[in-house]
């Protein structure tokens, strides 16, 4: 998802925003959370079919031994997300719930389902489409490989996110925002190497 201002996030965010004025949590490495992504991505592709194009495991909970926020993070790829009749209702039928619609970026969508709504998990489904996101998508699973394979890049990016969920934040996205320039530099290293 693109950094956010306050404007920006009330505009993309189809759900009631609360403020998040508390600090993030982060928990250590489960074990448990390729599994539950496997769980997730068998429903996704039972429910979807052929209109899955790509599913991935992506942020912290895809990258073994570090810390996150205990949100499964996929990446889902179709072939118009702009046509969120052909795979939002499927989606919603599993629990999710469609909160994020950004046209101006990417025609990217956000489902999520929550803990705190009765899923056994929570997670976060964010919806590209090659055509329009194929520099995003290659982004997001450069920064992913070189997580999993580079401890030097993982222990930094895990002390960043730790120093920063010290932190108050009026929403979570803020908290992602403040990521960015570590993430930033990341990803710039992971595509020199390709």
């Amino acid at each position: 998802m693109a950094t956010m201002d306050d404007d920006a996030i009330a505009d993309a965010f189809l759900v009631e925003v609360r403020p998040y004025s508390v600090p993030v949590i982060l928990e250590e490495y489960d074990q448990r959370w390729p599994a539950r992504y496997e769980a997730e991505a068998t429903a996704i592709r039972e429910a979807l079919g052929a209109k899955v194009l790509r599913l991935e495991h992506t942020g912290s909970t895809s990258v073994p031994g570090l810390a996150a926020k205990p949100v499964i993070d996929m990446l889902l790829l179709v072939a118009d997300t702009a046509d969120e009749a052909a795979y939002v209702p499927a989606l919603e039928a599993l629990g999710f719930t469609l909160r994020v619609r950004e046209p101006d970026w990417l025609e990217h969508r956000c489902l999520a389902r929550r803990v705190e709504d009765g899923a056994p998990h929570s997670v976060n489904l964010h919806v590209l489409s090659p055509d329009r996101s194929a520099v995003e998508i290659e982004r997001i699973l450069a920064f992913r490989d070189r997580l999993r394979t580079h401890d030097d890049e993982r222990a930094h990016y895990e002390r960043a996110k730790r120093e920063l969920a010290q932190r108050r934040w009026k929403y979570v996205q803020h908290y992602a925002n403040a990521k960015s320039d570590v993430i930033e530099e990341m990803i710039a290293r992971a595509l020199d190497a390709r």
